[in-house]
């Protein structure tokens, strides 16, 4: 609902002169009344709102902070640097989202280092002690 009261009233006014073919209210033809120095109701079409761009859906889909939402024609004409966001994975992951890789490859390689601590710190026994334990199901006599 971004048309103002006015507008809404004036929609259905028998005055306005359209100037194209299609009167109907579509969600690709949203026009906007304006009236003319000459007094005459005309309208504006309004273009449709671009979403922008978004995460991918398998990792939330929410929307990339710091670019504009564009559509498709303005987005291939754009500079590179009003496509992307200055960081790692700029422009396609959120920053929360580029935030937790980095935290669980920080976690990892923690886990790693205290794995190899444990695993130098416990006491190394003689190999082989012990006897040799038998498949059950088969018995070694005949």
């Amino acid at each position: 609902s971004t048309q103002s009261t006015w507008e809404k009233r004036m929609v259905r006014d028998s005055r306005i002169k359209y100037r194209r073919r299609n009167f109907r209210a579509t969600v690709s033809n949203k026009l906007r009344i304006v009236k003319t120095p000459g007094g005459q109701l005309t309208t504006h079409v309004r273009r449709k709102r671009s979403k922008g761009p978004t995460a991918p859906k398998s990792l939330g889909g929410q929307r990339i902070q710091g670019i504009k939402a564009m559509s498709g024609m303005k987005r291939h004409n754009a500079k590179k640097r009003a496509l992307t966001v200055d960081r790692a994975y700029g422009g396609v992951l959120t920053h929360t989202q580029v935030r937790d890789r980095i935290i669980r490859a920080f976690l990892i390689e923690e886990q790693k280092i205290v794995k190899r601590v444990l695993k130098a710190q416990r006491p190394a026994g003689p190999k082989g002690s012990g006897k040799k334990k038998q498949k059950k199901g088969k018995s070694s006599k005949k």
